[in-house]
């Protein structure tokens, strides 16, 4: 990175703090941000390239969801707007952190139908992906997601199968599950692969390289909550259903009864697959 970038990349750090020290916190009505000219640019730019990839290769319902929320194009929505458009949908509401929460906060959200979510917007040098959640991830991907009574259901029951289980290999183990399923999840409709993952849903340049690279495997819980992965990375593996039902069944299935005993037993019938170690 030369001179001018390293400048524009602390522009861009020291407003994302700027942003993140206005979130109200979990459990809080989210404060209005003021978006400058340039952060509405990238949104806009970023849900011009995302739509159209949606209408081939996005999951059906969350298409739906766009016009469903009806969210702004041309200017970033503030969380009580989200929140106004979703929770007649399906009970969620949006609220505003600063960054990156600890699992058992973030999922013990989504087991009450809150959803804690960052404020700030992505590196405009950069617009179309990035790996950390930014309010284009997290609106563009999970609100529309969260329109689906399924898939709003399967986040319900993996926020509150994280908050049952009590050992961190255990509670890992969901995480993991849900990185594959209500992040990067993809199923079959109209004989093509299309994603519902809110990971893959926000990403223009990972919907783009999925369908033609990644390795799509069937539903196996015991898989998703052990194969290794990289945030930084397109994903080269993902897990593929046949149906939002199937994913109900078998995805949000494991999430509703699973327990510590359950879970340990999945890891070791699976011949020993490596159980990633807690962070």
């Amino acid at each position: 990175m030369d001179v001018h970038g390293e400048c524009a990349s602390g522009l861009y750090r020291r407003r994302r703090d700027e942003v993140a020290a206005q979130a109200s916190g979990a459990g809080r009505s989210p404060a209005d941000i003021e978006y400058t000219t340039a952060e509405n640019a990238t949104w806009s730019a970023v849900l011009d390239a995302l739509i159209p990839r949606w209408r081939a290769t996005g999951a059906r319902s969350v298409c739906a969801g766009v016009d469903a929320l009806s969210l702004p194009r041309r200017r970033v929505p503030q969380l009580a707007e989200v929140t106004a458009a979703l929770a007649p949908l399906t009970g969620f509401r949006f609220e505003a952190v600063p960054g990156l929460v600890d699992k058992v906060t973030f999922f013990g959200a989504l087991g009450d139908r809150r959803f804690l979510s960052t404020q700030y917007v992505r590196w405009g040098a950069s617009p179309l992906y990035t790996p950390e959640p930014d309010v284009i991830h997290e609106v563009v991907g999970h609100a529309h997601v969260l329109t689906d009574p399924r898939l709003a259901e399967l986040h319900v029951l993996a926020g509150r199968a994280l908050t049952r289980v009590k050992s961190p290999q255990s509670q890992q183990f969901v995480a993991d599950v849900f990185w594959f399923s209500g992040e990067f999840g993809v199923v079959t409709e109209d004989g093509r692969w299309r994603a519902y993952g809110a990971g893959l849903l926000s990403s223009v340049g990972e919907l783009d390289w999925f369908a033609d690279h990644a390795r799509i495997r069937a539903l196996d819980i015991a898989a998703m909550g052990t194969l290794p992965y990289d945030i930084t990375q397109y994903q080269p593996v993902l897990f593929g259903a046949r149906s939002l039902d199937e994913v109900l069944d078998v995805v949000a299935g494991f999430f509703a009864g699973c327990t510590d005993d359950s879970i340990t037993a999945l890891v070791s019938a699976s011949g020993g697959r490596r159980w990633k170690e807690a962070s």
